[in-house]
């Protein structure tokens, strides 16, 4: 991966197409796809993913517009401190493509940071094999209101998105999910101080169900497999304390596997990261969940806010039978790029935040400068800082 960012940071667009091309089995010219293109693809989708494109952009504004809030004013005693938002100039969305087109997560992505007031919004994604983008992606682009956008994907484009190449200005925050190998892509990039991401690892999907002898078997077998079916190194644990449940949901899931057109991706989630496990009870199951910190976490169960209560960490949390984390990915309105391996542990969904800056800004006049200024001299003398020192005392005149 690292090999990758380097070719990318030294050859620039030619590296694109090259990496394109072995990774993705497309051969492309130019990288940005016409803004055209964008609004053609809109207006021939089909009505009905029109309609639920735009109920879900609905919902998805509305709920990340409640997390803006005025400019906070404090004041400590003579001191007045103000704190100012501004949002980042340029950021980039990351779109996962090659197993499915996630027409969610271009809204998903994208609308936080037209919420947050930022000026230029770039969408990347990997081509198909002919080349061409989803029209569902650049549908929902047009939709979100996409400034560019460019058919390049994996880990070479996070290294263009922060390092600039002939056709991909660099961006100032990278968002979105995506592979291990992307996610820790980011990471590399942040790490070089070019580039902001959020805190949380936003890999591959996971979900934990929790369930008990009222939860419907076959609620709790598909929503295992409805995360497992976005690819392999993901996580489907189901914890219970009773094991005709377990026993249940086992087989009701083998038989969803055989069926499913996803099968492939089914089977190698579920060989290495799907499990069972029966505890003793409520208690323990919310342990393990909490020691898991999945990305998902639903509460099949009777008394879901019981269990509630005791969610310490998650990326979201769905309660009762009838939320399942579907209604989470697509338009319940709160963001489904979420924390994975562990993150959930010190860090939480994407939101308007991650695309703001918060600036604080300190005013004072020369009387309560006099009231607190033998304690910052006091500190920086400690400090062995003479010029904070005299800083104050120039401001306090002749003594």
């Amino acid at each position: 991966m690292r090999a990758i960012l380097a070719e990318v940071a030294q050859r620039g667009d030619v590296a694109l197409r090259e990496m394109t091309q072995r990774f993705d089995g497309a051969v492309i010219d130019e990288l940005r796809v016409p803004s055209a293109a964008l609004q053609v693809a809109l207006a021939g989708i089909p009505p009905d993913l029109r309609a639920a494109l735009e109920v879900a952009h609905r919902n998805i504004t509305a709920y990340h517009q409640s997390q803006r809030h005025p400019d906070a004013q404090h004041q400590n005693g003579a001191i007045a401190v103000r704190e100012m938002q501004r949002p980042v100039d340029r950021v980039a969305c990351y779109v996962p493509s090659a197993l499915a087109p996630l027409v969610s997560t271009v809204l998903m992505t994208v609308i936080p940071a037209k919420v947050a007031g930022v000026a230029e919004v770039v969408l990347v994604t990997s081509p198909r094999p002919d080349g061409t983008v989803s029209p569902g992606i650049l549908a929902a682009a047009a939709l979100a209101g996409v400034d560019e956008l460019y058919r390049v994907g994996g880990p070479a484009v996070i290294g263009a998105l922060a390092y600039g190449t002939e056709s991909i200005q660099p961006v100032d925050v990278i968002v979105g999910p995506g592979s291990a190998r992307v996610a820790q892509a980011k990471r590399e990039v942040a790490s070089s101080g070019l580039v902001g991401v959020p805190s949380a690892f936003a890999g591959p999907s996971e979900v934990v169900v929790i369930a008990d002898d009222t939860t419907p078997i076959s609620y709790a077998a598909i929503d295992l497999v409805l995360q497992a079916e976005h690819g392999p190194d993901g996580l489907a644990w189901l914890i219970t304390w009773d094991e005709a449940v377990a026993d249940g949901v086992a087989a009701a899931v083998a038989e969803i596997v055989p069926h499913s057109p996803r099968r492939e991706y089914l089977e190698a989630t579920l060989a290495e990261g799907g499990y069972v496990v029966l505890v003793d009870g409520p208690e323990q199951a919310m342990a393990v969940a909490n020691a898991i910190a999945p990305e998902h976490l639903e509460l099949l169960v009777e008394d879901s806010d019981a269990l509630l209560a005791m969610v310490r960490h998650a990326g979201a949390v769905f309660c009762g039978p009838f939320a399942p984390a579907s209604l989470g990915d697509y338009l319940a309105g709160p963001n489904h790029v979420l924390p994975t391996y562990g993150s959930a542990r010190f860090s939480g969904a994407l939101r308007v935040d991650d695309f703001l800056k918060h600036v604080h800004v300190v005013s004072v006049d020369q009387a309560g400068l006099a009231t607190v200024g033998e304690h910052v001299i006091a500190l920086a003398t400690y400090e062995g800082l003479p010029a904070h020192a005299e800083s104050i005392r120039i401001r306090q005149g002749p003594t």
